[in-house]
């Protein structure tokens, strides 16, 4: 159902992942629609929560808006016709993860922190998630076409 994320195609600097097993971990998958996105996030949000992440929290608030940014980029830019997206949320000792993972190949996001020029409509949220995530990077989805970007925050 998810699979694991192999070399990036773009690398962040430290991107590496943690090769040690998870403490927790959460997957699903979610129609491509808004309503799913919706749901990916309220879902991230609370499973944060029962980790012991409360609600408000730097953890959860941050990591629940890259999920909102991550999941609205998966219905937005990666949807295909009856294709799901999937989530997997995963802390380790020294850092929380999610995964969002689309089924469209061509539509690769650029990793930058540059907002775009002039006065787009889009373009921002990979911003907000660059600003917030400690390390964050696009990978190939192995197995099946698609794509994973991937955001990392580091427990203090």
């Amino acid at each position: 159902m998810n699979s694991p994320i192999s070399t990036p195609w773009v690398h962040a600097p430290g991107a590496e992942a943690e090769t040690a097993r998870p403490r927790h971990e959460f997957a699903m998958a979610f129609t491509s629609s808004p309503r799913g996105a919706r749901l990916a996030r309220r879902l991230v949000s609370h499973r944060l929560y029962t980790w012991g992440h409360p609600y408000g929290g730097r953890v959860n608030e941050t990591l629940t808006l890259i999920t909102a940014e991550l999941t609205a980029n998966a219905v937005r830019h990666g949807h295909v016709a009856r294709r799901d997206f999937h989530v997997r949320l995963t802390q380790s000792s020294h850092t929380v993860r999610v995964e969002v993972t689309d089924t469209r190949t061509e539509r690769v996001p650029v990793l930058t922190d540059t907002e775009p020029p002039g006065d787009t409509e889009s373009g921002r949220g990979l911003v907000i998630v660059a600003g917030l995530a400690t390390h964050w990077a696009v990978a190939p989805r192995e197995g099946t076409p698609g794509k994973t970007v991937w955001a990392e925050l580091a427990l203090a």
